[in-house]
């Protein structure tokens, strides 16, 4: 069983018993008003030169004390009450009984006029408490009465009924026949009302149902109306706003609440709703000045009435969506697609452009190495054979960078030295005559570290991450440290976190989320294109990478590797 169905059956017998409380509230209630009634009955009856037997005053008195003072215990009882409520409606219809059977004792026995308040405790009874109440209290009453009727049988009765009893002697078939006739009627009352109480417990039961279902709902479409993020207005024939959700003043800044009983075009001017229903877009000004687009659509609600003329507007129901969002998406979309056929348009031009500039350089070290042996006469010679074998070799290196950012590389994964890897890095970089002497690399991990990576492309990030941080190391000072660690990011997966840390000034935060795009780069010489390979390399390896300032200054490029489950 779970939560919800635990939690609907509570409540449901909460309300039984709420029900099933306030019912036995209004029986004490209206044993109260008939007891009050009986008295004045009994005062009209005692004026009255009529042969009727009535309770002299004392015990009345004494006999609606004793109901009134009951009914007073047993309505503050039944509010503190916790236990079982249809023990107590039983305890009630006994105590009712009895009293009856009082009254008709002390009212002259098988002549009193009261014998009909029996029914009172049989029906209501048979009422509150269907099936078994109207039948115990019918039960009750029968035996009750038969014992009225054989104190009566044996002259054990008030000493002021003598005058009226002696009129008549006691006749045991008569007696027998009186209490059938009156236990069959009190049976036949019970079973009437027991039937008839079935009857409206099962109406109850249905109509508690039918609102609990009805709220429900209620509350469901009021939470659906109101939650939804997408704007909603209906209006009616006139033109007229009949409600309006919270997701309105969201999008145009106007409190729902006022909305309702405007006139629509007052409201909003520009929105059409003659055409079909088909998606509209529109300008809607707001109460600062801004500007906010706004897409909406229509439908008419038509009325199922067949009084409801052809020619008569339906009422209809709006429905808005601020879409400045949606067209800037768009608008990036576009570009790009764009950028991604100019991409491949430059990818096609980049290689084409290599293969000369290969050319270009190898030609020029062939001259370099001419001029180079030439002597003192060829030295202008050779500067500008250098420049050109520098240019190119920067071009191709760029050209390089280009392709490999437009047509990433799949990553082949395999186990390698991460050691080994970063020093056969070094080794390729000291050999650069730009490479800085003075330049110091601290490893802050063992030598026996294995990542699992595409080792080539690896190769690759390395060389960027640690030039990118000696360029902005202080000329002379250049520290770089490198340290890796093995990590849990979750239950299940195992990862190595390497950080590359320099002595620089660091990244400014307002820049932190810029450096890894294509293009963008605070280095003269630089093209934008390192970080951002670092960036793609990283994330085709299901890594990721992010840079932070160290406590000393610096800037420190972190990024994790998954390792193999």
């Amino acid at each position: 069983m779970d939560l919800s169905t635990l939690i609907g059956r509570t409540r449901n017998t909460i309300s039984i018993n709420q029900i099933l409380r306030n019912q036995l509230m209004w029986m004490m209630l209206l044993r109260i008003v008939l007891y009050t009634l009986l008295l004045a009955i009994s005062y009209v009856f005692r004026g009255a030169q009529l042969d009727v037997i009535v309770l002299p005053s004392n015990l009345l008195n004494l006999l609606l004390l004793i109901v009134f003072l009951t009914t007073i215990f047993s309505g503050f009882a039944l509010m503190i009450y916790e236990g079982n409520l249809r023990k107590f409606g039983f305890a009630q219809n006994l105590l009712d009984t009895f009293f009856v059977a009082l009254l008709v004792f002390f009212s002259g026995s098988s002549r009193s006029i009261f014998t009909s308040v029996f029914f009172f405790p049989i029906v209501a009874g048979g009422l509150i408490l269907p099936r078994k109440g109207g039948l115990v209290a019918a039960s009750s009453a029968t035996l009750l009465y038969g014992t009225i009727l054989f104190l009566e049988a044996y002259g054990l009765y008030p000493a002021y009924l003598q005058e009226y009893m002696l009129v008549t002697s006691p006749n045991p078939m008569a007696i027998f026949n009186h209490f059938a006739v009156q236990g069959l009627t009190f049976f036949l009352a019970a079973i009437l009302s027991a039937l008839f109480g079935l009857r409206l417990q099962k109406t109850e039961s249905a109509l508690t149902d039918s609102i609990k279902n009805f709220d429900q709902l209620a509350i469901l479409y009021k939470q659906i109306f109101d939650n939804i993020s997408t704007g909603i207005i209906t209006i009616d024939a006139t033109s007229i706003i009949t409600s309006a959700n919270n997701a309105i003043k969201k999008i145009t800044g106007l409190q729902h609440q006022n909305l309702i009983g405007q006139k629509l075009e007052s409201t909003f001017p520009n929105l059409d709703l003659s055409g079909d229903n088909v998606r509209l877009t529109t300008d809607f000004i707001k109460n600062d000045g801004s500007k906010v687009r706004i897409g909406y659509s229509h439908m008419s609600i038509e009325h199922s009435s067949t009084e409801q003329s052809s020619h008569e507007a339906s009422h209809k129901i709006i429905t808005l969506q601020d879409i400045s969002q949606i067209e800037k998406l768009e608008r990036q979309v576009r570009q790009t697609e764009k950028l991604a056929a100019i991409g491949v348009m430059s990818a096609s031009i980049a290689h084409d452009f290599r293969n000369p500039l290969t050319a270009i350089s190898g030609s020029a070290q062939v001259l370099a190495n001419e001029f180079s042996s030439g002597g003192s006469e060829n030295y202008s010679n050779f500067q500008l054979t250098n420049i050109i074998l520098r240019e190119s070799n920067r071009l191709i290196e760029t050209i390089g960078d280009f392709l490999r950012f437009s047509r990433p590389e799949i990553a082949n994964c395999s186990w390698f030295s991460l050691r080994s890897c970063i020093e056969e890095v070094l080794q390729v970089c000291k050999a650069d005559p730009a490479w800085p002497e003075s330049a110091q690399i601290f490893y802050d991990f063992d030598r026996t570290v294995d990542i699992w990576a595409d080792e080539k492309e690896m190769f690759t990030v390395f060389t960027h991450l640690l030039l990118n941080g000696l360029a902005f190391c202080p000329p002379g000072k250049e520290r770089i440290t490198i340290q890796a660690r093995e990590i849990k990011k979750n239950a299940h997966q195992e990862a190595i976190e390497i950080s590359i840390q320099d002595n620089g000034p660091g990244i400014a935060e307002s820049k932190r989320d810029q450096i890894f795009e294509p293009f963008f780069t605070t280095r003269a010489e630089g093209t934008g294109l390192g970080l951002a390979i670092v960036k793609q390399t990283i994330i085709e390896h299901q890594g990721s990478i992010d840079v932070n300032c160290g406590k000393n200054g610096g800037a420190i490029f972190t990024f994790t590797l998954p390792l193999p489950q």
